[in-house]
């Protein structure tokens, strides 16, 4: 629940990201694209009041899991009248069925997560006839399964270019921005840098080489709460960081002691989505 004091809470919470977040990309090798990370802050369980809070800390980018869930606080009266300028990135599985229903999320900025040619397709026809009268392209994303878990959802890497081709070639109404993974979770940094975020550097290059893309112009979304340093030291443009800013989850339904331990933790109940109710 939303206390007195939460307000000075988020606040330094969300400065101290920032600063870290601009630390971290001042400790990129000059070899990397000279891109500004930019922060998503996921607000996934927490009130509107949060979201608010945050966009007037400065905070435009916010980020959601569950379509329904985008839907109820993109369309709740405060957000609307208090963040204009809100920018909404979904970063959830996305289920065929739902495409029209996210679609009509007010202030959509983009769609992290299109892991197959069939959902940009859907995607696709989807937006042109939905925004008939607006021509601007929808900002997507691809989905790598990086780490190969039979949890995760997303692309396997092999098939990266030959769908980043159909994007770019039979999909008029989307804009392909990048890269997008979830990768491995708990990682240990000690043994040398994340291979998951190696592999989607690996398919950028692909990508770039193939589609004879700048590398500067293909971004990719790596990073959370635990490693959100890391990854934009080795490249990432885009880092998703929730439980640091807004404080740990609360998962009413989660079946077990064992398994809350998981989920509260940073966006964990999206890396382990075979331990959580699919959204209908």
């Amino acid at each position: 629940m939303w206390r007195v004091g939460m307000s000075e809470e988020i606040g330094k919470a969300l400065q101290a990201v920032v600063d870290r977040v601009r630390q971290a990309a001042a400790r990129r090798p000059q070899t990397l694209p000279l891109v500004s990370p930019r922060l998503v802050a996921v607000s996934k369980t927490k009130p509107p009041e949060m979201v608010i809070e945050a966009y007037r800390q400065g905070q435009r980018n916010f980020g959601e899991n569950y379509v329904n869930e985008l839907v109820e606080k993109a369309s709740n009266p405060q957000i609307l009248s208090s963040c204009p300028e809100i920018k909404w990135h979904f970063i959830g599985h996305l289920q065929k069925n739902n495409v029209n229903k996210l679609l009509g999320v007010p202030n959509l900025f983009m769609v992290e997560t299109v892991d197959s040619v069939k959902l940009a397709d859907r995607i696709n026809s989807s937006w042109q006839r939905l925004r008939a009268a607006n021509s601007q392209q929808l900002k997507i994303m691809v989905q790598i399964n990086t780490s190969g878990e039979d949890s995760k959802h997303g692309l396997p890497p092999e098939e990266t270019v030959s769908t980043v081709k159909h994007i770019v070639s039979q999909c008029p109404a989307l804009h392909f921005m990048g890269l997008m993974t979830i990768g491995r979770y708990g990682y240990d940094l000690s043994q040398g840098p994340n291979p998951d975020f190696q592999m989607l550097l690996s398919c950028r290059q692909e990508v770039c080489d193939n589609l004879q893309l700048p590398i500067e112009e293909v971004e990719l979304s790596m990073g959370m709460s635990t490693d959100f340093e890391h990854a934009i030291e080795v490249g990432s443009t885009n880092v998703r960081v929730g439980s640091t800013i807004f404080g740990e989850r609360d998962y009413p339904n989660t079946p077990s002691p064992e398994k809350r331990r998981v989920v509260v933790d940073e966006e964990a109940a999206g890396k382990l989505q075979h331990l959580t109710v699919k959204e209908q």
